[in-house]
Order: structure tokens, then sequence, then C-alpha cells
């Protein structure tokens, strides 16, 4: 099978739906010529036009907006929101009309549009453009959230996104765009709501989203030397989330890490390790741990910014904490 990175992945999913779907577009930022923020729609113009790829004013609000008009004239929008960082700047849109129409209108009417965004801390980006703002989302009803780590997940969870009825917040990260992997040239889904056993283990549950899935394998394939049998999940869609596979695994495991780049605080390694504390207690044997990034900014400094970034350290220190003697 052929192997591509994460970021032909999903310039290969907005193709394949621009081309079969004249009921999509996307619209943000530079998203033309220079491709968006990341390169992921560089040279669709060329095949599709400025009607359909659509470069935006410097407004989120605006962004946003069109995206929810369009989506309720029954067009399937992409928007793209440069960095995470800026959803700050269009919060109303987001969380009280995006989420909010279908639930006020009695179900009369559907909001079928994604909005993709990046997160994550790399390359000096510092306090205002290394945020990882998505538990908000997950603190907002009425909202799909995907967060992929793999290209053949990339692809198949964005086609979904644009396929579903409802509004869907398409989480992207700096630090894995160049990843290859395996990815299957045919058009393909991945359901949303249903989490992937990256490997199979029998002491140790991981939890792990984005960046940190590979983290976690890294870990754990150097685990096995020592005789520890590790299983890490992605969850890939953090809203609604597969409880009941991170469950099963923790009946197996008795141990659990979550590892994730939001803050420790109200972030979405809190939501997992209270859900399996509150149903799943009397199946632990040790306390839950938690990988997050520090509840402070992101430094713009290099050396700062490495401690900063939670990783295969981290996880190895959780390890340490949760093992059985």
């Amino acid at each position: 099978m052929r192997e591509i990175t994460v970021r032909e992945a999903l310039r290969e999913s907005l193709r394949y739906n621009l081309a079969h779907n004249d009921k999509v577009f996307l619209a943000g930022e530079d998203v033309s010529v220079v491709g968006g923020g990341m390169g992921v729609s560089k040279g669709l113009i060329d095949e599709f036009g400025e009607k359909r790829i659509v470069d935006t004013p410097i407004s989120e609000n605006a962004i946003v907006g069109l995206g929810i008009g369009a989506a309720l004239t029954g067009l399937r929008p992409v928007v793209e929101i440069m960095y995470i960082d800026f959803v700050t700047c269009c919060a109303d849109m987001i969380l009280n009309q995006m989420a909010k129409i279908h639930f006020i209108f009695g179900g009369q009417v559907k909001v079928p549009m994604v909005l993709k965004t990046v997160s994550g801390t790399s390359g000096g980006n510092a306090a205002q453009h290394s945020n990882n703002f998505y538990p908000m989302f997950l603190n907002t009803p009425g909202l799909v959230v995907m967060a992929p780590s793999t290209p053949y997940d990339s692809k198949g969870m964005f086609n979904m996104a644009i396929e579903d009825d409802n509004p869907v917040i398409f989480i992207e990260h700096k630090r894995i765009y160049n990843i290859k992997g395996h990815v299957p040239e045919d058009h393909y889904t991945v359901p949303i709501g249903v989490a992937d056993v990256k490997k199979e283990g029998q002491d140790i549950t991981i939890v792990a989203t984005q960046a940190l899935v590979y983290d976690a394998l890294s870990v754990a394939e150097d685990m096995e030397e020592e005789g520890i049998s590790i299983e890490v999940i992605d969850p890939r869609t953090l809203n609604p989330l597969d409880k009941a596979t991170i469950f099963e695994s923790v009946k197996k495991t008795g141990r659990l890490i979550i590892a994730d780049e939001s803050c420790l605080n109200c972030g979405f390694a809190s939501e997992v390790a209270s859900s399996v504390a509150e149903e799943m207690f009397d199946y632990l044997d040790a306390p839950v741990v938690r990988i997050g990034s520090p509840d402070t900014s992101a430094p713009y400094s290099h050396p700062l910014e490495l401690e900063y970034i939670p990783g295969k350290e981290e996880i190895r220190e959780a390890i340490k904490k949760v093992k059985k003697i």
C-alpha cells in the first residue's frame, strides 16, 4: 500500500469531496494560492477555481458566519481558521450559533459544516499561536470534535466530517503534517465516535491523542524489552467519546495513563480520568495519571518550548507511577 503524509491525506480528501459534491466548498484565509496556513489546500485553486476555493478577509467571525449561513441553505462548507488560538475571535459564532442552531430550531434545520483548524505547540509560535483550546468545544453540546493522528485516520475522518449532517470541529496538529503512513487511494470513511487500538497490551492502558500517539507507541515499544505490555488507544473523536473501548482496556490492564497536549486543568485528560474513576473504579489497581501541557502559556524560547511540550519523558515517568511492582 502506498504511503503519503497527513497533509497529503487531507488534501486528497478535500479534492475528492470537491470533485464529487458541488455543494462542498472551502473558505478561509489564504486557502487558494498559498494553500492555507499549513499548505493543505495548495493546488486546489487550479482544479476548482475561486468559486469553490474562497479566500476570505482576516475576520474569523466572517469566516465562520459564512460557513453557518451556507450550511443553512443546503451547502456543505469547509471553513478554515488558521490557528485554533483564533477561535476566540469567533467564539460566539461557534459556541452560540454553529453548535446550537439545530437545537434551538427544534431540529428543523441542519448545520452540515466543518471548521478545520490547527492546534499544538511547535516551532516557536509562542503564546498566541500554540494553544490547544479544543476542551472548550467538548464543553459545548452540539459539536462533533475530531482529532486524528495518522494519515489513514486523517483522510477517513475528514471524509466523514464533510459527509456528516452535524457541525464538526476538525483539529489538525502542527507536528504531524509530514508523518507518512499507509492510505488507500479509494474513498473511505472512519466512523464518528469509534476509538482505535493502535497497539494491544496487557499491563497498562495509555489513551493518547494526536502527536502524543506516536510518543506513546515509541515508549510502549521500548517497554516491551522490560517485559511491560502497554495498550495504546487513540480516541480519534474527542466528542462523542468512545468510552466503551477505553473501559474494556482498563478492565484488562487495571492501569490508565492519559496523554493529551491540552492543559491539565479541565482538559481532555481530566474528562477521561474522571469518567474512568466514576465508572470503572473497581477495576483500577493504581491511580490514574494524566499527562498534558503545564497550566501556563507556551513560551517562545526554543529550550523552554521543548520543556513545555509533553512527550516521551512524561510518559515514561507516568509508567513508573502505575506499573506493577
